[in-house]
């Protein structure tokens, strides 16, 4: 679980670089992992579920209009392949309730409805019945331009775990990962170039 270590102490570095030292202060006084109950929960929906996304959600449980002590919160915690674009992380809570969502939104595009009007990547199924998705990311849009996914039912290119980012307009679903970790070394490698002047404060 270094990366998880790695991951947070960079992210906090990227905040204090970026002058929101206090932010990302007032945000460590008032956050809490997720629960030892929600994560059991967690595990019995998604029993494949990266240790390294329980390690993330044991530090922060969600970012994404999420109550901690009276205050609702929205802060930029991850990022995707798309350049300097910020991303919240969902709680246990809403990972679950949205877990149905993947196949009611998507299972169109899946199947391949729209034929080339939809890009879609060969390492994902083309069988929506086959769908096992845990969404855990939204977009700085609310998650109407961009959401995160690890899949758990890749086509036979792809691999299970690896990381799909939906883009909307033009519409897209693209794999940019194999894994979690990789996902988050990505973030780490491109310096979290989704904290700057715009979105840390």
């Amino acid at each position: 679980m270094k990366i998880v270590e790695q991951y947070i102490a960079g992210l906090k570095k990227a905040y204090f670089d970026n002058n929101a030292k206090e932010s990302w202060e007032h945000f460590e006084r008032i956050i809490h992992g997720a629960s030892k109950e929600d994560i059991g929960k967690l595990k019995d929906v998604y029993p494949d579920i990266p240790e390294t996304l329980i390690k993330l959600l044991e530090f922060v449980d969600g970012t994404y209009w999420r109550e901690y002590k009276g205050e609702k919160i929205v802060f930029y915690l991850l990022g995707s392949d798309i350049e300097e674009y910020p991303y919240y992380l969902l709680s246990a809570n809403q990972i679950l309730k949205n877990k149905d969502e993947a196949f009611e939104y998507y299972a169109d595009y899946v199947n391949r409805v729209y034929g080339d009007g939809v890009k879609m990547d060969k390492r994902i199924t083309n069988c929506s019945k086959d769908m096992k998705w845990l969404h855990f990311s939204n977009c700085a849009n609310n998650g109407g331009t961009s959401q995160l996914f690890i899949d758990f039912s890749p086509s036979e290119e792809g691999v299970r775990g690896q990381i799909i980012r939906y883009l909307h307009d033009p519409d897209e679903m693209e794999v940019i990962a194999d894994s979690f970790d990789e996902y988050l070394q990505m973030l780490i490698d491109t310096k979290y170039d989704f904290v700057n002047e715009y979105t840390a404060d």
